[in-house]
């Protein structure tokens, strides 16, 4: 499987406040063989965990408003890590985050999530 082949990648966070959008994702990364170390809903939770994150999938509109893309730019400068935008609006992203490798559109597919962190791990060697 392509993540498993390029997979320096120790930890993922997903940051998403639609619960089932969310462990979906979990599922896919998992069943692949990624570590996801948190799933994040806000901005506080995603600040938080991203402290010891690798790879960051950040969806824009959280729970406490459209603080995704502000999220994406503080992980990636200040922890140096990988994003990857979920979202049905990319319009919405406004700066794009130093360490952004792509962004997905919802609805997704599996082999969207798997090709976006194989491309992040790819990133981070």
């Amino acid at each position: 499987m392509l993540a498993k082949e390029a997979k320096p990648m120790k930890s993922v966070l997903i940051v998403e406040d639609e619960i089932f959008i969310a462990m979906e994702i979990e599922r896919i990364l998992e069943d692949a063989g990624y570590n996801v170390i948190a799933i994040a809903a806000d901005q506080s939770e995603a600040l938080s965990a991203g402290i010891n994150a690798e790879v960051a999938f950040v969806d824009l509109n959280l729970r406490d408003g459209p603080t995704g893309p502000e999220i994406a730019r503080e992980l990636a400068s200040k922890h140096g890590v990988r994003v990857v935008y979920v979202t049905a609006n990319p319009a919405q992203i406004g700066e794009i985050a130093p360490q952004a490798v792509g962004c997905i559109h919802k609805p997704f597919t599996d082999k969207a999530i798997l090709t976006a962190t194989a491309l992040a791990a790819q990133s981070n060697a």
